[in-house]
């Protein structure tokens, strides 16, 4: 009885899966969902969306240059760490959609 429920729970899961591939491909994704990230933090990333709009964001230096306009040392260095942030994070994203566009 245990394998029987396990055959149809896998069953279950890949039906499901190819369903929802399925209407993942007959549904567009919204319009700013990230398809393409270039770049890197050192000479600036290009986020390309779904509807074809794209953002430049500034390069790691041109952004930790604003964050020293800060007046108080808090501020700036709470600025230094969400730059640091979104740029590893960008390099994440980009990595994981060369492999996901690669599969």
């Amino acid at each position: 009885m245990k394998w029987f429920v396990s055959v149809a729970l896998v069953v279950g899961i890949c039906v499901g899966g190819f369903g929802a591939a399925a209407l993942a491909a007959v549904d567009p994704p919204p319009g700013d969902t990230i398809v393409e990230v270039t770049g890197d933090a050192a000479n600036g990333f290009e986020i390309r969306h779904y509807d074809g709009t794209e953002l430049f964001p500034p390069t790691d230096s041109e952004a930790r240059a604003e964050c020293g306009e800060y007046d108080l040392r808090a501020d700036r260095i709470r600025c230094r760490v969400e730059v640091r942030t979104w740029y590893r994070d960008l390099a994440d994203l980009r990595q994981a959609l060369e492999w996901a566009h690669a599969r």
